[in-house]
């Protein structure tokens, strides 16, 4: 399709277009995290305007692999650079700026596409004072300075930009932050993002996110996330990744998913770059991060934050990012993982950090209007008044995390409490990390390594409809692994069939509940391993006939079991 320049006319606006689109608003992307941003900023021009919305990629970043192909696949109109630069249009709007961007016939907004302006890249700068975003090379051209507006997103960014391009100070604008308010309203849809990430049961999310670097989480801690995998109780704690988009779009999808892949079989969540970060941040409980904004968003929300990573090697010591790194509870990535999530649980206390917050975000709940002010300002002289009313942020897409199918193999312990209840952990087993066995091995019908196999206390059948039927299963499993103890077959999501090796007794559970209880799913592993714990306490199976409460965490179920009529 030929993109050749072409003078509209009212005459032919009328002939060719069935919708009328008089202005023409230019967004300017240069790498994935600014496309998504961009998308977001332009939801604030209302179509039924008639405004005119064309993307292109501003050419000469290394993190801009795939970024045509991802706006054309959102069925955007996307230009060229080349036919962009030969066009005119009412705005253009950049979330990331480059001296190239003089090329453009329109006026210029810029704004940061993170939490502020934090950053030190001396290769965009030239300048190893100046943060990326506020540098005399990057704003300026022959004197001039290049953007008409320069958004701020606290006011204490202009100070800053006063002492790295004075003569920029007259174009900043406050423009709070558009993508914070978004976050903050959707926190109404919590449980809904919860749910679409799995997280059920009590359990508590632990959102890992790293920026791009050598200086991020994952540049100095590459391992991290598959260790806290292990390290944590599955049934108590779900594990989900966020990466910055430049790491994506540097080491390709195929690369990343690759290195991530033992993480992922152990169970690891991960969020694809384009969205979903957002929503994990609403969803979570604790955040394990570095200088990265999923960090600084994070803590406005007031979750509990600790830093792997403070990158204050690459940050701009006078902004907020690097206060938060100097002030921000720390992770030992050497240390015991769980102790210290649940001891910076215990003494979480969210005004904390609300000072530093503070300073990086103004005009909270305000950026959607202040915002679309600003752009529709540029677009009165055709005849376009700026909408009435106040601006409502919408709330973010649904979280979609690209996950692998549970564990096969898990290391099991728990105890008996005293009012009679079982109280089960349970770790996925990783054969790299596996040493030796906190208690007992429980595996599934899904496991291959004959190791973990003829190594097992527990089997699991967890496809519910199988070729054999399950006490056949139970039967045939229990001749080739005689040194099992229990094994449990799923006949429905809240019934399995229990055969346990001493006395070879069949049993069938389901669980109760009580009037206006939701129905709970019955986890073949997690009954397995309960029995087993009950059986080496020294109780009898015909004790388990008065039924047995099952504790993960905070959380416990009710089971009750009956014999072969």
């Amino acid at each position: 399709m030929s993109l050749l320049p072409h003078r509209r006319t009212r005459r032919d606006r009328s002939r060719w277009d069935t919708l009328r689109e008089d202005a023409q608003v230019l967004g300017v992307a240069r790498t994935l995290t600014s496309a998504t941003r961009l998308l977001d900023v332009m939801q604030l021009l209302r179509p039924e305007d008639g405004i005119r919305v064309s993307y292109t990629v501003n050419p000469g970043s290394v993190f801009s692999e795939g970024l045509e192909d991802y706006l054309y696949d959102l069925g955007a109109t996307v230009l060229s650079w080349r036919e962009a630069k030969r066009r005119r249009f009412d705005l253009a709007v950049a979330c990331a700026v480059h001296p190239s961007m003089r090329g453009l016939h329109a006026p210029l907004l810029v704004m940061p596409h993170g939490a502020g302006y934090n950053r030190l890249v001396t290769e965009s700068t030239g300048d190893p004072s100046a943060p990326a975003g506020l540098s005399r090379r990057e704003l300026m051209h022959r004197g001039k300075v290049l953007p008409e507006i320069i958004g701020v997103s606290h006011r204490d960014q202009i100070a800053r930009l006063a002492a790295t391009c004075r003569e920029a100070v007259p174009h900043a604008r406050l423009i709070g932050d558009y993508c914070l308010d978004r976050i903050r309203a959707s926190m109404p849809r919590r449980d809904l993002y919860r749910e679409r990430m799995g997280v059920t049961g009590g359990q508590r999310l632990v959102l890992v996110n790293s920026t791009w670097s050598e200086h991020s989480l994952l540049g100095r801690h590459p391992d991290l996330p598959l260790r806290l995998v292990a390290a944590l109780p599955a049934d108590e704690f779900k594990v989900a990744l966020v990466l910055h988009p430049n790491v994506w779009a540097r080491h390709s999808r195929h690369r990343v998913y690759e290195r991530l892949g033992k993480a992922m079989d152990a169970g690891l969540l991960v969020l694809p770059p384009e969205e979903g970060w957002r929503a994990a941040i609403v969803a979570s409980d604790l955040v394990v991060g570095d200088h990265g904004s999923t960090s600084f968003y994070s803590a406005a929300l007031r979750r509990v934050v600790l830093l792997a990573a403070t990158g204050l090697d690459e940050l701009d010591p006078a902004s907020p990012a690097a206060a938060f790194g100097r002030t921000a509870p720390r992770l030992d990535p050497e240390g015991d993982l769980l102790a210290q999530l649940l001891d910076a649980d215990g003494r979480h206390k969210p005004d904390d950090l609300a000072e530093v917050v503070e300073r990086q975000l103004g005009g909270p709940g305000e950026g959607g209007q202040l915002l679309r002010e600003i752009m529709y300002s540029f677009l009165e002289h055709r005849d376009i008044p700026a909408p009435t009313g106040k601006w409502q942020p919408l709330p973010v897409p649904e979280p979609s995390p690209r996950q692998r199918p549970a564990p096969a193999t898990w290391d099991v312990t728990g105890e008996i409490h005293p009012d009679g209840s079982v109280a089960v952990r349970r770790w996925p087993v990783i054969a790299e990390l596996h040493e030796e066995s906190r208690g007992f091995l429980a595996v599934t019908d899904q496991e291959t390594h004959p190791l973990w196999q003829a190594s097992a206390a527990v089997a699991a059948r967890t496809v519910l409809d199988a070729d054999r039927p399950p006490a056949d299963w139970l039967a045939q499993r229990l001749a080739d692994y005689p040194g099992l103890d229990v094994l449990v077959a799923a006949l429905a999501e809240d019934r399995c069939l229990v055969l346990l090796r001493r006395g070879r007794v069949l049993l069938e559970a389901h669980t109760q509940r009580a009037w206006g209880e939701p129905d709970r799913r019955l986890d073949p592993v997690l009954l397995g391993a309960a029995v087993n714990l009950w059986l080496n306490e020294g109780r009898s199976a015909a004790d388990l006939g008065r039924g047995l409460r099952l504790r993960t965490g905070p959380r416990g179920l009710r089971i009750a079991f009956t014999t072969r009529p």
